[in-house]
C-alpha cells in the first residue's frame, strides 16, 4: 500500500510530522510534540489508524509500540507537494513555485537562489 499524505486528517497530519521529526516515537513522544494535543488514548489510536492506513508500523520495545514511517520523508514530502500544487494551482509547478517565491519576501539566500537557478536551467535542458 503506498501511503498518501493527502487522505490524513488534521491530527493525523500533526502525528506524522512528529514522527518525521523524531525518526521514529512512541505515543508519548508524539503526544509531547503536539500543540493543543488530545489525551493520550486518543493518539494510540490514531497511531492504530496510520498503520492500518500503511503510513507507520510499529516495534515492541518492552512495553512500549515504537512508530516509523512506511514511507521516507522525501517521498512522502513530494506527494504531499504534488497534491497541493494539483489541487491549488491546477498541476502548475510554475504557478506554485512563483506564489512559494511571493511567500519567501525576498528571504531566499544567495545559495538558496543558486539551486532555484541550477533547477530552473536543468529543466529547460530536459525540455520541461
Amino acid at each position: 500500500m503506498t501511503a498518501d499524505r493527502s487522505t490524513l486528517s488534521r491530527r493525523e497530519r500533526q502525528i506524522m510530522d512528529a514522527i518525521y521529526q523524531l525518526g521514529e516515537a512512541t505515543a508519548q513522544d508524539v503526544l509531547d510534540r503536539m500543540a493543543d494535543p488530545p489525551g493520550y488514548s486518543a493518539v494510540r489510536a490514531l497511531l492504530r489508524i496510520l498503520e492500518g492506513k500503511g503510513h507507520v508500523r510499529h516495534r515492541r520495545d518492552g512495553v512500549r509500540y515504537v512508530y516509523q514511517p512506511t514511507v521516507p520523508r522525501e517521498r512522502a514530502r513530494a506527494s504531499a507537494l504534488r497534491q497541493v500544487v494539483q489541487t491549488f494551482f491546477d498541476g502548475s509547478a510554475g504557478a506554485a513555485a512563483a506564489a512559494l517565491l511571493d511567500l519567501s519576501g525576498g528571504d531566499l539566500s544567495g545559495e538558496e537562489l543558486e539551486q532555484l537557478q541550477a533547477l530552473v536551467e536543468r529543466s529547460r535542458k530536459e525540455g520541461r
